[in-house]
């Protein structure tokens, strides 16, 4: 039970707790649905309490249906959404009331939610790009949703308000980003006019199994990007594994740009260093 929100009137009827212990060692989330006072939230609990205070005839949307259909990187701490006729909202809590079609409703986890490509729709169309791209990239990346998936419910709802908005958004969107990071990076070079790069870049051994595998980069031109997390810095293996990583590729005539947490905060030398070496690579910038 700790790790699940429930009801609270359901589980003082059965006598699983008392009311000293349901107000001492639980907090309430919603009116009436509790959680443990000594643990976090995260997004997909937070989706799950708000589905048992909205009742079985609310659809969880957004970032919460994201969440249910295994979106990593949300943020617990967000409003969980909802789509109900009734729009009254909880602190905690965002209720919409817009239409959704019937074939946009699956059921997961015993919950209704909005389904995968609606999620990305509405997600998209109610954003702005730097917000909605990482979103955008770890659904994909959790579910294997398309740009065509999402685009097809686009094309059934031209009158949407932020249709246009999603449309742009998806051109910046790469299932292949596996940390917010990653995308943010990625965005950062297209926005700065450079070619798309590819995503997760996979290298063979002679066995036909992949070797080595780096965030993003160009084959034509042989320059890879690699967003560096904490692990690479203070992880002894992982960073060991990065140098004879990094050696392999050069060895193939690859050239590897590294990104850090603090880079990201100077984005014009990432943007000049990542230039400089496609122009010596041949790229017509």
């Amino acid at each position: 039970m700790d790790d699940q929100p429930f009801l609270g009137t359901q589980v003082l009827r059965n006598g699983v707790v008392t009311g000293y212990q349901l107000r001492t060692h639980y907090r309430a989330v919603y009116r009436n649905v509790y959680f443990a006072k000594d643990r976090p939230l995260t997004a997909l609990q937070r989706a799950q309490a708000a589905w048992l205070f909205a009742g079985p005839d609310a659809v969880l949307a957004g970032l919460s249906a994201a969440a249910v259909h295994g979106t990593r990187w949300l943020d617990g701490t967000a409003p969980a959404e909802i789509v109900r006729v009734n729009r009254h909202r909880s602190p905690g809590l965002l209720a919409h009331s817009y239409a959704i079609a019937d074939d946009d409703v699956c059921v997961r986890r015993g919950m209704r939610l909005t389904t995968a490509a609606r999620t990305a729709f509405d997600i998209g169309r109610s954003r702005g790009p730097h917000e909605a791209v990482p979103l955008l990239d770890a659904l994909m990346n959790a579910t294997g949703l398309k740009d065509a998936d999402v685009l097809a419910i686009a094309d059934a709802n031209p009158g949407v308000r932020g249709v246009r908005r999603l449309r742009a958004t998806l051109t910046l969107v790469d299932g292949g980003a596996e940390s917010p990071r990653e995308s943010t990076v990625r965005m950062l070079l297209v926005n700065a006019g450079l070619p798309t790069p590819e995503t997760q870049i996979e290298f063979y051994d002679d066995y036909g199994d992949v070797m080595i595998r780096v965030d993003m980069g160009w084959r034509e031109w042989k320059v890879a990007v690699e967003y560096d997390g904490i692990q690479h810095w203070t992880d002894g293996r992982q960073r060991a594994w990065d140098i004879d990583r990094i050696a392999i590729l050069e060895s193939m005539g690859w050239v590897v740009i590294r990104v850090s947490a603090d880079m990201l905060r100077r984005p014009d030398v990432i943007i000049a260093r990542v230039t400089a070496k496609l122009r010596a690579a041949g790229c017509p910038l």
